[in-house]
């Protein structure tokens, strides 16, 4: 199958990717082109086709997506630890461009095709917004309330896709925090009472492969998580990470209570 991957080089970009070619799909990488995702890249070229470009250009879109069957969007400015270095929440309007008027652009050549590809696209659980009043789970019948520019950008997003006139399927990703140890200081900005469900970006890559796989996602939304063993508190998991760099938890009033 041949499949063109958006945010290629990224955190859930390179699970999604090393799944799709150990099971002999023929990938299409698009991303932006920086130090780090050309080092990423360069385990890869031999074995994949490369399109550094930008979401925002038309033209780059419309080269990588010649002979597409289907698209995986993952391209995306997020609120922390971006790739691009700048976060959405800081410069909503630049990301806006990306996230919104890309994915537009991206809709639009998609069309422009002789036989338009599918789109798989990758959502989150943020658009629900704060929940904690409620009882778990969410279920993909809630209503989104997006709180932050990358959560309202997400439902932009979503409601274009659906109403493309192309075949789609949308996955709402749980948390999944990169491979390498970060310490970001927005894990002070999340309540340690906030529920949240963890999943590991190789399961990710693996719902993704197995999706393109099955008839039986498009069309529909579908929650991507890593199940009850993943479900935990805020607080749980900055223990975690704060244990396995070697610091330790900090006290309770290091973190936001709102």
């Amino acid at each position: 199958m041949n499949v063109l991957l958006t945010g290629a080089f990224g955190n859930i970009g390179q699970s999604a990717l090393d799944e799709l070619l150990g099971r002999g799909h023929q990938v299409r990488c698009f991303d932006i082109k920086t130090k780090v995702n050309e080092r990423v890249a360069r385990s890869y070229e031999q074995r994949t086709q490369i399109f550094w470009g930008d979401l925002r250009r038309p033209e780059d879109l419309m080269e990588a997506l010649r002979d597409i069957q289907i698209v995986v969007h993952l391209a995306f400015v997020i609120p922390t630890l971006s790739a691009t270095g700048v976060s959405s929440e800081k410069e909503p309007e630049w990301a806006r461009e990306i996230n919104v008027g890309g994915t537009k652009n991206l809709l639009d050549a998609m069309k422009q095709q002789p036989q338009p590809p599918k789109i798989l696209f990758s959502s989150s659980l943020h658009i629900y917004g704060k929940t904690q009043h409620l009882p778990p789970p969410r279920t993909i019948f809630d209503t989104p309330h997006p709180i932050e520019h990358y959560a309202k950008h997400k439902v932009e997003c979503e409601e274009m896709i659906r109403s493309s006139g192309l075949t789609w399927a949308i996955y709402r990703l749980g948390a999944s925090l990169p491979v390498r140890l970060l310490m970001d200081p927005a894990m002070f900005d999340v309540p340690l009472n906030n529920r949240i469900e963890f999943v590991h970006r190789k399961d990710v890559g693996l719902a993704i492969a197995n999706g393109l796989e099955a008839d039986e996602i498009w069309g529909k939304i579908w929650h991507i998580g890593g199940g009850s063993d993943c479900q935990l508190y805020q607080r749980e998991l900055v223990k975690g990470v704060m244990e396995a760099a070697g610091i330790g938890m900090l006290p309770e009033d290091a973190f936001t209570d709102e």
